[in-house]
């Protein structure tokens, strides 16, 4: 069950072009996002379809794939686990941030 605990998989399509930041030491870090789709009737029986919208972020190799192959609009579907972290602003605002850290990648679509 240990590999149950923490884990995030979804199916989407990139909203635009991913931000690339190459780090010191060579290694890279790839920030996307992606949006779901789903739909259900409402009471008054009208189709409603709703877009959540996921950040991204992608490591090393995954990140260096993310790079050479994904622009706005590809479909993907991404596994990894849910990450929560918080920032302050120069205004001393608490801002928080959820993104999801990318494991696997997989390329979909033409």
């Amino acid at each position: 069950m240990n590999a149950l605990k923490n884990r995030v998989q979804l199916i989407g399509n990139l909203g635009n072009d991913p931000e690339i930041v190459n780090l010191d030491g060579g290694s890279k870090l790839a920030k996307f996002s992606i949006a779901t789709s789903d739909s259900y009737k409402n009471a008054q029986g009208e189709k409603v379809e709703e877009t959540q919208w996921h950040n991204i972020v992608a490591w090393g190799k995954t990140a260096e794939i993310v790079e050479n192959y994904l622009t706005k609009g590809k479909q993907v579907a991404v596994e990894g686990k849910l990450v929560h972290r918080s920032y302050e602003t120069k205004e001393g605002e608490k801002r928080y941030i959820t993104e999801i850290k990318c494991n696997e990648l997989l390329m979909l679509g033409k």
